[in-house]
């Protein structure tokens, strides 16, 4: 009998996994090589130009932030197995809708889009309804509600002010309670402080001068900040965010264990249906008017950032902080191309490019996990 302890074997039946095994199949590592690239390229080719200054990182943090509110609820629902394609139009038509109600009925702004908040989530639910009753895909169904509310967008402003915009909003916001969480900004104080101290650059002539370039952090990127913490710990801290997991990673498996699977699917539904609301309201007091060609391709957009913040077109697999990060590589690019003097159009090649290897990259990333060949 030997002295020496035998070394505990291996079970066979567990399949050991390397460190860079578990590296690649975090969700968020194609974001994140994505950002420090975009960001390293804009540094050398761009760095000159203002991109970084504070004017210029406000520019890129708005949209970026644009992007991030509706993927939030964007990569939620594709976890959960589905697709929003009537999240651009949802844009449209709830900005619309503020205007038709504060400007046209002469609605309280606040009263007006608590109610454009009520009626796109009770849309969201009727497309979540709908698709888990029937079992059409997600795709057909929401892709009919893409023209049913980009058509109603049209046609309602048309019909009642004989126009397709509908401006005055910013003047019927003024002073009202609920607008301002949408349209107004914070540390302003901060700023100021910023621009006398000499860190951040002021206005040197005119009415303004004095005062700082860049006056407070707008309630958008606020909102967009709020959505990614409260979709990041929903996801990975509550029993709800392993539902998400589970309804889009094998639905009847789930069902079986006890999940609702359909009542998480019509949650999620509406939750990015008061995503685009949220976006669609901000845009409105930013610019003080609803127009009917808001939204535009938002939808493909969102999905775009979803799938580069490593969520599978499968469902059952993603990461909020991801979406996130694809967002704001998109803000980045976006931004990036118009200070490196590129022509803006090619933000669209940029666009389909990045789709294609990120849909290369997750099903490569699927095949890992599933051990598919």
């Amino acid at each position: 009998m030997s002295n020496t302890a035998d070394a505990p074997a291996s079970d066979e039946r567990i399949k050991q996994t390397s460190a860079l095994r578990k590296a690649l199949i975090r969700p968020e590592l194609g974001g994140i090589c994505g950002t420090v690239i975009v960001f390293v390229l804009f540094a050398i080719f761009a760095g000159d130009s203002g991109m970084f200054n504070s004017q210029g990182v406000l520019n890129w943090s708005v949209v970026s932030a644009q992007f991030m509110i509706i993927a939030v609820g964007a990569c939620l629902l594709m976890i959960a197995g589905e697709f929003d394609l009537s999240v651009g139009s949802m844009i449209g038509f709830a900005g619309m809708m503020i205007a038709i109600f504060s400007i046209t009925l002469e609605w309280p702004v606040w009263q007006a889009i608590i109610v454009t908040f009520v009626l796109c989530t009770a849309i969201g639910a009727l497309n979540g309804i709908i698709v888990v009753r029937t079992g059409l895909p997600s795709f057909i169904v929401t892709l009919a509600f893409l023209f049913i509310l980009r058509g109603f967008t049209i046609y309602l402003p048309q019909l009642i002010e004989r126009k397709t915009i509908i401006g005055g909003i910013d003047k019927a916001a003024e002073g009202d309670w609920l607008a301002v969480l949408f349209g107004g900004k914070i540390l302003g104080g901060l700023f100021t402080w910023l621009g006398d101290a000499g860190i951040i650059a002021v206005f040197e002539r005119g009415n303004r001068a004095g005062q700082p370039v860049v006056d407070g952090i707008p309630m958008l990127i606020i909102w967009a900040l709020v959505l990614v913490a409260f979709g990041h710990i929903l996801l990975t801290r509550t029993q709800f965010g392993n539902w998400i997991f589970a309804s889009g990673g094998d639905a009847e498996s789930a069902r079986n264990s006890g999940v609702p699977v359909n009542r998480v699917k019509v949650l999620m539904f509406m939750f990015t249906a008061f995503c685009a609301c949220v976006f669609a309201t901000c845009q409105v007091m930013e610019f003080g008017s609803a127009g009917a060609d808001r939204g535009l391709l938002k939808e493909f957009e969102a999905i775009i950032a979803v799938v580069i913040g490593g969520a599978l077109l499968t469902g059952g697999y993603g990461s909020v902080i991801g979406a996130a990060l694809g967002a704001l590589i998109f803000g980045v690019v976006q931004q990036g191309l118009f200070f490196a003097n590129v022509e803006s159009s090619l933000f669209r090649v940029f666009l389909g490019v990045i789709l294609l290897f990120a849909v290369v990259l997750n099903t490569y990333i699927r095949r890992m996990i599933t051990g598919e060949r």
